[in-house]
């Protein structure tokens, strides 16, 4: 019997290559993945990198809003290869990259494994991930941190654009 579906919420970014083109092949991916459907997706935002120095390109940044019936380790290792499969590679943290693929929420779940951690333990301070977070689930409340809109207000001086 297949487990009834959960609504997960992943974040990507990319400052290398071509973003947006990254951005539509892992959507591809994650709606191809057994199970799982992508539900919404928002715009795209510029950010600058945060904590390097300014040499490195901006992100761009979007959220998606899937539905799954994958467990949440195993839709994390699908999103691991499918940034392995778009070029990415662990060298260096903080480096550059050609696509990041972060788990964000997974149901109401809160879990601290060595592998996984949720909700993701940033998302609260980063507006590149709550501004596309907010515009495809306004009233969404991240479990054991609280409702979005007080999350967005301590994020409001991250510089972050809109671009489609």
């Amino acid at each position: 019997m297949t487990p009834d579906p959960v609504r997960a919420y992943v974040a990507f970014g990319a400052n290398l290559g071509a973003p947006r083109a990254a951005l539509d092949c892992a959507a591809q991916a994650i709606d191809a993945l057994p199970e799982t459907r992508i539900i919404e997706r928002s715009a795209c935002y510029r950010s600058a990198p945060l904590g390097v120095p300014n040499t490195q390109p901006d992100y761009t940044n979007a959220v998606l809003a899937l539905d799954t019936a994958l467990g949440p380790q195993a839709l994390l290792d699908a999103l691991l290869a499918i940034e392995v499969a778009g070029g990415r590679r662990r060298e260096t943290p903080l480096a550059p990259r050609p696509i990041d693929l972060d788990l964000l929420l997974y149901g109401n779940a809160i879990l601290a494994t060595p592998t996984l951690t949720l909700p993701h333990p940033r998302l609260h301070e980063r507006a590149f991930v709550l501004l596309p977070l907010a515009e495809i689930a306004s009233d969404l409340v991240i479990p054991g941190i609280g409702p979005l809109a007080p999350l967005l207000e301590k994020v409001s001086r991250q510089q972050i654009v809109r671009i489609a």
